[in-house]
């Protein structure tokens, strides 16, 4: 069972916590990463693109010459394909990209997720944010005490004063635990966890 500490926001130590083998200590599997890290980019996809076919064009009603005796290719419509002006031919139309892997799979890559952290020296456990009215360089000095740039930080609940002070820093997000995913965990290049955190990701698990 791995045991790693917890600091404070002045990067002080201040205890250790346990964490559980089958959720912090797994082996990591690239393709089962990638498969449901695909499926999410797949469902924020707004699907929203359309073409018309020729029957959709305006125009294009008469025939525009006659069948016969002009020496010019036969042509129905002015709105065919091959025209100016005319329909596409098998275009896209709205649909969902939606998909989804099974609950195993998905759950299991969100556990990989969280060991990739763990082995690469990129999960940072903290007690607490101390601080009761939000400031920008309140929470900019935090990320400079531990050499952080791009980081995901998970609550337990929602922290009203670390959102407000983090909102207009760039490559930081606050998340609470019910929305963790794969996919955000990898985007950040480390996870910052609040020590009340730790219990929810791993009751999750439990059901």
């Amino acid at each position: 069972m791995p045991v790693i500490d917890v600091y404070d926001i002045d990067r002080n130590k201040v205890g250790e916590v346990s964490l559980r083998d089958d959720i912090f200590n797994i082996p990591v599997q690239g393709h089962i990463l990638h498969e449901v890290v695909t499926m999410q980019l797949a469902c924020r996809r707004a699907g929203t693109a359309s073409t018309k076919g020729r029957s959709e064009v305006r125009g294009g009603g008469h025939k525009p010459w006659r069948q016969k005796g002009t020496g010019r290719a036969r042509v129905g419509s002015i709105r065919s394909p091959l025209w100016r002006g005319g329909g596409v031919v098998f275009g896209p139309k709205p649909r969902s990209y939606a998909y989804k892997p099974p609950k195993k799979v998905r759950r299991l890559a969100l556990k990989m997720a969280l060991s990739s952290k763990l082995a690469d020296g990129q999960l940072l456990i903290l007690d607490q944010y101390p601080y009761d009215s939000p400031k920008t360089k309140d929470f900019i000095r935090v990320l400079e005490k531990f050499q952080i740039n791009k980081a995901l930080f998970i609550t337990a609940d929602d922290n009203q004063v670390l959102t407000l002070s983090s909102r207009n820093v760039p490559y930081v997000q606050i998340m609470r635990t019910e929305g963790i995913n794969v996919y955000d965990i990898l985007r950040y290049d480390h996870l910052v966890v609040f020590q009340p955190a730790i219990s929810q990701i791993e009751e999750r698990f439990v059901a």
